[in-house]
């Protein structure tokens, strides 16, 4: 068996190993010895998302956990950081999450959050694969007396609702906003319009007809294009798109144009500065978020600290430093005093509350920075050697950033699920842009000995 758990989860084709009905069952096993504590009874939570495929999963992960001797509750529905509130809500042993967030139908993943509600830690997600080997659980199984059992959580999307309400000032009301809602046909297609009509927002909504095919298709935070051409339709106050899980958000503004990651994390970050809830002096972002956002914050003496694309890395350099607020550029946003992974629709209301308070259109968040231009291109490699050991690309790389200092930037990575280097440059001009990236290239081609593209 190989590896199963990668950067967030575990991932795959539907009904194809791993995400199979018989590694699911196995994998449901091996949780519950994990979560398993002395004394009492133990529950370990499971939602998922819209896919046609959740079902399948559900049974199999639930029928693994119960021959075990550990309880299951089953929540449905819900999007993932709603999962990670109710397990601590709950005081579950552990919570699941059945999704492949912004992925095809096709696919399907399965993520962990310990009773802390944060994402497992390498060694424990180690250890459940360990226990996936051959004869590792065979002993462990509950006897018929102590079998678990599997009950349906009723009023999870009322708990959740009650949860994300409350993480704005009280006196905070959408009345008179009319915002448009994409749910991706995924795990917010309840709660989301319930959330903001009981805040009293008139609710345009897409994207909430789940089919267990349609989640994703043409809609939600990688689709924004019909949320935008309904903002313009209906004179909105702005349009507010989500994935499938929705963990992630992006925004479109009065006039229809996408307001991203870094537009929203610089407006967060301001108004987290202002009332003193930043939480130290510096916000975390990823080596995709554009240079405009580290120099805008700079004159707000807000500092930007960077970490590998991916929540998982912006949360550990969250926590490692004791920020409060960090996010990507895809629109995954995490409020560490709010929730414990990033919240789509949190961070929706934290955003509307802070324009609200300062009474600023959506397009403020587009003014805060000025994105400066980026070109990025790909190079096919035959093999992956250490960067540092390409010496003509070191040696190139630190030319142009000296030449660049503090008014662009450069970054040089290799693809982690494709045989390619990826070369970046963000600077003033497009020209410099275009000039840089093509001696870098050429550096690459010559230390890998791969034609110039």
């Amino acid at each position: 068996m190989g590896k199963l758990f990668g950067t967030d989860g575990i991932r795959g084709l539907a009904n194809v190993y791993p995400m199979d009905s018989e590694t699911m069952m196995m994998l449901g096993r091996a949780a519950a010895c994990v979560f398993r504590r002395s004394g009492g009874r133990h529950r370990i939570l499971i939602g998922k998302d819209t896919r046609l495929s959740g079902y399948m999963l559900e049974t199999a992960l639930a029928s693994g956990i119960v021959s075990m001797g550990v309880d299951v509750l089953l929540v449905g529905p819900m999007p993932t950081p709603g999962i990670a509130f109710m397990t601590r809500s709950m005081r579950a042993d552990a919570g699941v999450v059945i999704s492949a967030s912004h992925n095809n139908y096709v696919d399907n993943g399965i993520k962990f959050f310990g009773p802390d509600g944060f994402k497992l830690a390498d060694e424990t997600e180690s250890e459940m694969e360990r226990l996936l080997g051959p004869g590792h659980m065979n002993e462990l199984r509950a006897c018929p007396d102590l079998i678990g059992k599997a009950y349906r959580i009723d009023d999870a999307i009322g708990r959740y609702t009650v949860f994300l309400k409350s993480c704005i000032e009280r006196n905070t009301k959408l009345d008179g906003l009319k915002l448009v809602i994409d749910a991706a046909n995924g795990a917010a297609y309840r709660v989301a319009p319930l959330v903001f009509s009981e805040l009293g927002a008139e609710v345009i909504m897409v994207g909430d007809d789940p089919n267990g095919t349609n989640i994703n298709e043409g809609c939600g935070s990688t689709h924004p294009e019909r949320m935008c051409e309904l903002v313009r339709e209906h004179n909105a106050f702005c349009g507010i798109a989500y994935d499938g899980d929705a963990d992630r958000v992006i925004f479109c503004d009065e006039n229809g144009q996408v307001v991203d990651g870094d537009a929203m994390l610089a407006a967060l970050a301001v108004d987290f500065q202002e009332r003193g809830i930043l939480g130290g002096s510096s916000v975390v972002a990823t080596v995709m978020s554009n240079i405009g956002l580290d120099i805008a914050l700079k004159e707000r003496g807000i500092g930007l600290v960077r970490a590998a694309v991916g929540d998982r890395y912006v949360l550990a350099q969250m926590l490692a430093m004791g920020a409060k607020l960090g996010g990507e550029q895809s629109g995954h946003m995490i409020a560490l005093d709010y929730n414990t992974t990033g919240d789509g629709i949190l961070t929706s209301l934290l955003l509307l509350a802070a324009l609200i308070r300062k009474n600023y259109p959506v397009s403020y968040c587009r003014t805060i920075f000025q994105s400066f231009p980026q070109l990025l291109v790909n190079v096919p490699v035959p093999t992956k050697p250490p960067i540092e050991q390409l010496k003509s690309v070191i040696q190139c790389v630190s030319e142009c950033e000296q030449e660049l200092g503090e008014r662009g930037r450069v970054l040089v990575r290799y693809s982690g699920t494709e045989s390619k280097l990826r070369v970046m440059v963000e600077s003033e001009t497009d020209d410099t842009c275009r000039q840089m990236v093509d001696r870098i290239v050429s550096a690459v081609c010559k230390d890998l000995g791969v034609e110039s593209l």
